[in-house]
């Protein structure tokens, strides 16, 4: 038994330690002026929406690109022509329209939409020359047309586990990367779409390619689709659940890049208009427009290191750090309905001496999926629990813990 609770500890351990950063995000832009050529990368203050710098302008900035595995170094020299756009040895040739910032090695991994290399630049380059590295894969496809972008990656993130995660238009491959100094590519599968979707499929062409794609704080991606469309994808079952269309942005406006603030907004661009960035609250899918944010460059993706849901993450994660007393399954049923048909249940407290209490939902494997605060004041009441990001189905615990986190009752929950 304390063999478990210290895994869970050591798991949880390191999903605090993906504390928020601060709102810096990096764009890939054009030069601005209405330019729809995505090579340069640009640092962005995601609180305002604004510009802070250049980091990589194209046609202008001194770059080395050094082959991972050949160690073989492409000099500037190479382009002196200044035919930069196609040129496959050029650092964002051929376009960028996925980007993943990797904070634990100040990186930034991309891939150009048709080299079939996964590049990095490392953010702690001194001097006046940037170093890129590149390496191939057989895993990183190309179209056998300039039209065909359905092997086209446009969707990248760093996930919570600390490793980088890169979809394909067409969603046929989910690809895995480490991010050391020789990263390993897999292709876990195709995504599948879940059955509640309703017919909106996440290979769609018209619903659901392009875009952009972040992470939560307890191992999920989201999936934000040029069209608007968000999926909640699950990395081991690879299922894509829809979870609706983002409301309240322009018409024209596609949603091609897209980051989290440090409050756990996420904050989208595009590649398609110069109206600047709009920020999105998960729970409702509503869209703000950011006031005041740049509209000088459009983007072709954004990236950064925060995680969605990292504040609720953080809440549960010191309740599993340290090992709980015996667990007491009671007889008595504290939830109800159960099994849960609907997007909530209501908890039961009876005879509870008043006090503030903490609900905490978790998998059968104990990690923590969301909590919450309730106040008990009098003998007998009962708590509604609104379900977060649609639980698969399946076997959940609800556990809940007096204010000295001492457990008072575990009962076992199905969601169907």
């Amino acid at each position: 038994m304390k063999s478990k609770f210290l895994l869970t500890s050591l798991l949880f351990t390191a999903v605090a330690a993906q504390a928020q950063q601060n709102n810096k995000a990096y764009a890939i832009t054009g030069d601005g002026n209405k330019d729809f050529v995505w090579m340069n990368i640009r640092q962005v203050n995601l609180s305002t929406g604004a510009v802070e710098k250049t980091i990589f302008q194209r046609g202008k900035t001194n770059f080395t690109l050094t082959d991972a595995t050949s160690k073989k170094v492409v000099e500037p020299s190479a382009f002196a022509d200044g035919n930069v756009f196609a040129a496959k040895d050029y650092p964002t040739g051929t376009f960028v329209a996925g980007a993943a910032y990797d904070r634990r090695g100040n990186k930034l991994f991309f891939v150009p939409m048709r080299t079939g290399e996964l590049r990095w630049l490392d953010l702690d380059s001194k001097g006046d020359v940037l170093r890129f590295n590149t390496m191939s894969s057989p895993l990183l496809k190309v179209s056998a047309t300039a039209t065909d972008e359905a092997y086209h990656i446009t969707r990248m993130v760093i996930g919570a586990d600390g490793n980088g995660y890169a979809i394909t238009n067409d969603g046929n491959s989910l690809l895995r990367f480490t991010t050391g100094k020789r990263p390993v590519i897999t292709d876990l599968g195709n995504l599948i779409d879940d059955e509640k979707n309703g017919g909106i499929s996440v290979h769609n062409k018209c619903s659901s390619w392009g875009g952009d794609m972040v992470a939560d704080a307890f191992g999920k991606l989201y999936i934000i689709s040029a069209s608007h469309s968000v999926f909640e994808v699950d990395i081991n079952s690879r299922i894509a659940t829809y979870k609706g269309s983002i409301t309240g942005l322009p018409g024209n406006y596609t949603t091609n890049g897209a980051a989290v603030d440090a409050d756990g907004n996420i904050i989208v661009s595009s590649a398609n208009v110069f109206e600047g960035y709009f920020k999105v609250k998960l729970d409702d899918l509503t869209a703000v427009k950011m006031e005041g944010s740049d509209v000088i460059y459009n983007a072709s993706d954004l990236a950064n290191g925060n995680l969605l849901r990292q504040k609720e993450a953080d809440a549960a994660q010191k309740f599993v750090v340290t090992e709980l007393p015996k667990i007491d399954l009671n007889s008595d049923n504290h939830v109800f309905p159960n099994p849960v048909t609907g997007s909530s249940f209501k908890v039961l407290f009876d005879g509870t001496k008043n006090g503030v209490y903490t609900l905490v939902l978790t998998d059968i494997t104990g990690r923590p999926l969301q909590s919450q605060k309730v106040s008990i004041v009098k003998g007998q009441q009962t708590e509604t629990v609104n379900l977060v990001g649609k639980p698969a189905k399946g076997t959940y615990m609800l556990k809940a813990l007096d204010a000295q986190q001492q457990l008072l009752f575990t009962e076992k929950i199905i969601i169907q």
